[in-house]
């Protein structure tokens, strides 16, 4: 996973609210269990009714409730192969949120009036170290789990973090097969 610090770009707008994983990706396209190549069936259903999207824009400004519904992986993983690296909205479905902080997606929550601004502008800053959204001359702040945060800012994914420990892992192991050797003796 790629560390992130800062996303910066123009911003796409999705302005409806409890969009569902099932509307992110739609079912027919869960055949394969790989990460990449679903951004081209991001929200499917919706682009043949007539929804534009751009891939160069990295920030996504949308609705409450964004990513509701079944926990799909496939989501997200649809949101960072079309391009996205931050997403903004009111509030998040749990599973959805950690799901995108663990493959480098920056979630981030503000207040609905603060989003409908956002949505009004065409660009945007998210400083992840600062803690702020900035377009249009305005500053807003975002709260972010510490810890959620830091391993964003160092890209680390929960295997990064796991061999991050490696050396611990190793010493209760070898623990573990001493006490395996004494319990046989026995």
């Amino acid at each position: 996973m790629e560390p992130v610090s800062k996303v910066s770009g123009r911003v796409q707008v999705l302005d409806r609210a409890d969009v569902d994983t099932d509307q992110i990706i739609p079912k027919q396209f869960l055949k394969r269990i790989e990460r990449s190549g679903f951004g081209e069936f991001l929200f499917d259903d919706w682009r043949k009714e007539g929804l534009e999207l751009d891939q160069g824009r990295p920030i996504l400004a949308t609705g409450r409730n964004f990513g509701c519904g079944s926990s799909r992986e496939h989501a997200v993983w649809a949101l960072d192969d079309f391009g996205f690296r931050a997403i903004v909205a009111p509030s998040f479905a749990d599973i959805f949120y950690a799901n995108c902080t663990k493959i480098g997606i920056l979630p981030v929550t503000l207040p609905e009036a603060d989003v409908r601004s956002l949505m009004e502008s065409d660009e945007a800053v998210i400083d992840l170290e600062k803690q702020v959204v900035a377009f249009d001359g305005h500053e807003v702040s975002f709260e972010i789990n510490p810890e959620v945060r830091e391993q964003l800012l160092a890209g680390l994914d929960e295997i990064a973090l796991t061999l991050g420990h490696a050396d611990e892992i190793a010493q209760f192991e070898q623990e573990r097969q001493e006490i395996g050797a004494l319990t046989t003796k026995l």
